[in-house]
């Protein structure tokens, strides 16, 4: 039985390769360029279409941007959210997403299930609320009384710094 098998396996490989469906990195994968995301286009429509301030940071040159979206914060406390990720010099990714929400909505929305706050951090001439958990990307949140701020990503200490203090630094958009 294990011999027949053998000549199936072979054929679905060579089907596979004639697809291009595969690919062989006997050295593990490489990663590929960061797509190009226009962030500026991107935070300037929200902050047109969007009705809470919108801000958009003036980053270290050898950050990326990569991603945006927008997305609905659910519940009587939620509303619209603006989301925009970066990879960081150190091929680190960090996110920053800004609401009209509460920031007891607006954690679970972007961390998928509930979560507790575990300290605080100053930055950007702010207090920020951390949600740091074994396992998990931490989440800082910023109340700037109009809007939430918050970050989270797989970046290190002081890329979460450099992004709480550029984002706070930044004046909002004119609507």
């Amino acid at each position: 039985m294990t011999l027949s098998l053998i000549p199936l396996v072979a054929i679905c490989v060579l089907f596979a390769a004639l697809a291009s469906q595969c690919s062989f990195a006997p050295f593990g994968p490489k990663a590929g360029p960061v797509p190009y995301f226009d962030v500026d286009a991107a935070l300037q429509s929200d902050a047109a279409s969007l009705g809470f301030p919108i801000r958009d940071p003036e980053l270290p040159t050898d950050w990326r941007s990569n991603s945006g979206s927008r997305g609905e914060v659910a519940g009587s406390q939620g509303g619209e959210a603006s989301t925009v990720g970066f990879i960081t010099a150190s091929g680190r990714y960090l996110q920053l997403t800004q609401s009209a929400a509460t920031e007891a909505a607006l954690v679970p929305f972007v961390a998928g299930d509930r979560r507790y706050a575990t300290g605080t951090e100053q930055a950007g001439g702010a207090t920020w609320v951390v949600y740091a958990e074994d396992g998990s990307e931490p989440i800082w949140v910023a109340d700037l009384g109009d809007v939430r701020v918050l970050l989270t990503g797989s970046a290190d200490h002081d890329d979460f710094v450099a992004l709480a203090d550029a984002a706070l630094r930044a004046e909002p958009i004119p609507a």
